[in-house]
């Protein structure tokens, strides 16, 4: 099935009682060769009325985030966890999570992002589960997860909060940005990595892949190699993105 498909299929569908307070279900949208796959929770009313991604308040909010962490449209595909308007805003119901969820899957399996970015609580949730971060996400827990990489079986996921959070929370906008900074980091891979020892170690099978996905595919700004490389200080060979060194490698 492809993405023009799926996207038919969620104009029409009828799968659960939010079809009968829509105006629009919005499809996702997008760059399908961007390493990043953003997942909001679902669209407010701005977006059920005009048809269109991130129009709202949350939208503005969202769009002035992502220009400060230099990041453009381009840079990702996104698609909403429950692709129609809740009604009033409210929580969505479990059931309408299990019935949208199987339009994002597939979405997920087309597209291969190589970064799940979720956005809000109900998005980090679904995709920890999914792909057992956690068996169980309290809410009170998720503030915890916030802006912390993830790697989980070959996925990596990367969870923010909501733009809509700065709405209410405006206290929390300056951190919020901090935070969505990094996707100016995570659309694209080090400079450093084709050269880098941590790939030829990983290659050979001499490292665990993790270190390669979570720094040089990853978050490579926090990579202590990365900084010494920079700055032109010596680091030898055998030493991870941590700054430890791994004695089973030759320097």
């Amino acid at each position: 099935m492809e993405l023009k498909e799926i996207n038919k299929a969620i104009k029409i569908c009828t799968k659960c009682d939010l079809y009968k307070t829509r105006k629009n279900a919005i499809t996702g949208e997008g760059n399908t060769q961007a390493r990043l796959f953003l997942i909001p929770q679902a669209p407010g009313e701005m977006e059920d009325e005009q048809n269109e991604m991130f129009v709202g308040p949350s939208g503005k909010i969202f769009r002035e985030l992502i220009q400060k962490a230099g990041v453009t449209w381009d840079d990702f595909y996104i698609s909403n966890l429950i692709k129609c308007m809740l009604p009033k805003c409210r929580k969505p119901k479990q059931t309408e999570i299990e019935t949208c969820s199987q339009y994002l899957d597939k979405e997920i399996e087309i597209v291969g992002p190589d970064i799940l970015v979720t956005l809000g609580y109900f998005s980090t949730k679904y995709v920890f589960e999914k792909y057992s971060v956690v068996s169980d996400l309290p809410k009170n827990d998720f503030p915890d997860y916030i802006a912390e990489l993830k790697l989980v079986n070959g996925r990596k996921i990367f969870p923010l909060a909501h733009p809509a959070t700065a709405l209410y929370q405006p206290e929390f906008k300056t951190s919020m940005e901090k935070h969505y900074n990094k996707l100016g980091i995570l659309k694209k891979v080090c400079q450093w990595y084709p050269v880098c020892p941590m790939k030829y170690y990983t290659e050979q099978g001499k490292l665990d892949k993790k270190w390669t996905e979570l720094y040089c595919r990853g978050d490579w700004m926090s990579c202590k190699r990365y900084a010494m490389e920079e700055s032109g200080q010596f680091h030898p060979d055998n030493m991870l993105p941590d700054g430890s060194i791994a004695k089973h490698l030759k320097s």
